[in-house]
């Protein structure tokens, strides 16, 4: 009885292990969460980048989850999750990338001060 029970148990352990075993998808995911973060730390990412990169990053996780549920995860679903991680991987080097930094995210305050300062000196020359 006891043989029974030590070899049960071993096998759920090895098919728990193999469940939740090192998956290259995940260790992905991974590096890009923490390059989101890292992006968010230095000013990188404005908090409309941010929102716009985590919820791309759901999706991924939606749809890896969605394709593991029958069990298997299909050549063809690999590859279509393999190629949303390319692009996300992409989007997340051209957002820290671009001009738009997290101090001057599409705020139109400077546009606002020069403006105002203009007008003023038009207002000067004026009189």
């Amino acid at each position: 009885m006891k043989k029974y029970l030590i070899i049960l148990s071993l096998l759920t352990l090895n098919l728990e292990a193999a469940e939740s075993g090192p998956n290259p998808g995940n260790a992905r995911e991974r590096r890009q969460e923490k390059r989101i973060k890292n992006g968010v730390k230095s000013g990188e990412l404005s908090k409309k980048e941010t929102r716009r990169l985590v919820r791309e990053q759901k999706k991924i996780d939606h749809f890896q989850k969605k394709a593991a549920s029958d069990g298997t995860i299909t050549d063809r679903e690999k590859h279509k999750l393999k190629r949303m991680q390319k692009r996300a991987s992409r989007d997340i080097w051209k957002q820290k990338h671009d001009e738009d930094k997290k101090g001057n995210s599409s705020d139109t305050s400077s546009d606002e001060v020069s403006d105002e300062g203009s007008s003023e000196t038009s207002a000067e020359t004026e009189e």
